[in-house]
C-alpha cells in the first residue's frame, strides 16, 4: 500500500481545501472559472461534418427544383450491370480437400496411417512454412501421395492431415 499524498503537496497542486477555488466545507472545486479572463472556448465550424439531418440547415440551401435536379442527374448515370458467366474451375487446381474432408474416417490428431519412427515436429514446421495456407499444404500433400505416403514430412502423426489442417470445419458445414 502506497503512503497517503501529505495534504500540503495537494495544495501546492491546487487540489484540496487550500486551493484558491475549493470549498472550505466540501473540498472540491467549485468548478469552471467563467470569467471575461477565461472566456468560453470558441465554436469551431466543421466542414467535416454533416448536417444533412437538420431540415432548417438543408433548407436553407436546397429548394425542390434542386433535388429534383440532382435526382435526375443520379438517373441518368444509373448503370445496370449484367452478370456473366461464373468461370469453370480449371482441371488443374489440384485435390479437392472439401472431398476429403468429408470422407475422413478419423479426426484431427487421431493417428491414422503409419509414418517414419523419425518423423519430427521441426520438420513439420520448416516444411509447412513453405506454404501460404493450410489448405495450400493439405493439397499439397495429397497431390504427393497423401495420407498414404508422406515424402514431405507434412503429416508426422499420421492423422492424414498435413500441417494444421483440420477437416473439422468442413463437416460442421456439411452437417456431418
Amino acid at each position: 500500500m502506497q503512503p497517503a499524498i501529505p495534504s500540503s503537496d495537494l495544495a501546492a497542486a491546487g487540489i484540496g481545501a487550500a486551493s484558491p477555488a475549493a470549498d472550505p466545507a466540501t473540498g472540491r472545486t467549485a468548478g469552471v472559472d467563467a470569467t471575461p479572463g477565461n472566456a468560453a472556448p470558441p465554436l469551431m465550424n466543421n466542414p467535416g461534418l454533416s448536417d444533412e439531418q437538420s431540415f432548417q440547415a438543408v433548407a436553407s440551401r436546397e429548394t425542390i427544383q434542386s433535388d429534383a435536379e440532382r435526382r435526375a442527374a443520379q438517373a441518368a448515370a444509373y448503370q445496370v450491370v449484367q452478370p456473366g458467366a461464373v468461370p469453370d474451375r480449371p482441371q488443374d487446381a489440384g485435390p479437392n480437400i472439401v472431398a476429403y474432408a468429408l470422407g475422413a474416417p478419423n479426426v484431427k490428431g487421431q493417428a491414422w496411417y503409419s509414418r517414419f519412427i523419425f518423423a519430427s515436429k521441426a520438420r513439420e514446421a520448416r516444411n509447412c512454412a513453405k506454404y501460404v495456407s493450410d489448405d495450400a499444404a493439405q493439397r499439397a500433400f495429397l497431390s504427393r501421395g497423401g495420407p498414404d505416403r508422406d515424402p514431405m514430412g507434412l503429416d508426422p502423426d499420421g492423422d492424414g492431415f498435413a500441417c494444421n489442417w483440420d477437416p473439422a470445419p468442413f463437416k460442421q458445414a456439411a452437417g456431418n
